[in-house]
């Protein structure tokens, strides 16, 4: 036994004489997240948005102030809506609502969610659920912050995915007309005047609806939409066209249109606040 101990003593010794000078355990440093925010803001700067989400990421993680970490999980979804990661951003958006549902930025977040599903938005030919969600987005947004700049943006942006929608009707409603399904075309131009009467599109339904029933013999309704059309766009291109089908000889005089003004709208787009250490 005496000569177990001694053993046990003389290998303690060697181990502790080889490792004195040796750490078995030495702590990382502190991450400085004001320096890591100042590098995804100057890789944002260089339109390195991949690089700068990974920054404010890492940014968040470090910060121990809630609202720093709040700026820096914004920051990131921004860089990735930047690189039309939509999805990721959308993911790191619901996130960001339940973990920082007080943040000063809470408004613009929303914002971002809106103008985010806006532009998923394709063509009048394809799918109509990104034009369905987005209008929806907007009117919550709007309903929520009226008196807000990006309500009046996202106002604009409204107008142009109702004209979308009605695009899409139109659309239908002219695969119906050459394939003579009169009955669903006229259901899809009557959704138009309905639902889209502010659109672009109402002249043109007015006068398909008075084209087709005009060919169907139903003289009297096509009358009434002509009557319709003439009442509230008597010198449009749509009215000349619908009367002619009525009388083929008449000739309209030649009007000067009037210049009509358009109002530039200018997206919003985030601030960036450099955060002193």
């Amino acid at each position: 036994m005496l000569r177990f101990l001694s053993s046990i003593v003389i290998v303690l010794s060697i181990i502790s004489c080889s490792k004195k000078d040796e750490l078995i355990y030495k702590p990382s440093e502190r991450i400085n997240p004001f320096q890591i925010y100042s590098e995804g803001v100057n890789a944002m700067k260089q339109n390195d948005y991949f690089f700068a989400n990974k920054k404010f990421e890492e940014a968040e993680l470090n910060f121990t102030d809630i609202n720093l970490a709040a700026k820096s999980a914004i920051m990131s979804i921004f860089c990735l809506y930047g690189i039309n990661f939509y999805a990721e951003a959308l993911d790191n958006l619901e996130r960001y609502f339940k973990l920082y549902p007080a943040d000063n930025y809470l408004i613009y977040a929303h914002y971002l969610e809106a103008i985010i599903y806006f532009e998923q938005i394709s063509d009048e030919k394809r799918d109509l659920k990104p034009l369905i969600k987005s209008l929806e987005k907007i009117n919550l947004f709007i309903e929520k912050y009226p008196n807000t700049d990006y309500a009046l943006d996202l106002k604009f942006k409204k107008d142009l995915i109702r004209n979308q929608l009605a695009a899409k009707e139109m659309f239908v409603a002219k695969h119906y007309i050459e394939t003579q399904k009169w009955i669903p075309a006229i259901s899809r131009l009557k959704k138009i005047i309905q639902e889209y009467e502010k659109t672009i599109f109402i002249e043109e339904a007015l006068f398909r609806l008075v084209e087709i029933h005009y060919y169907l013999g139903l003289e009297d309704e096509a009358q009434q939409y002509a009557s319709l059309l003439g009442y509230n766009y008597n010198s449009s291109e749509w009215y000349k066209s619908a009367y002619k089908i009525f009388n083929k000889k008449y000739k309209f005089p030649t009007i000067k249109n009037k210049e009509k003004k358009k109002k530039s709208f200018l997206n919003k787009i985030i601030e960036i606040i450099n955060i002193d250490d």
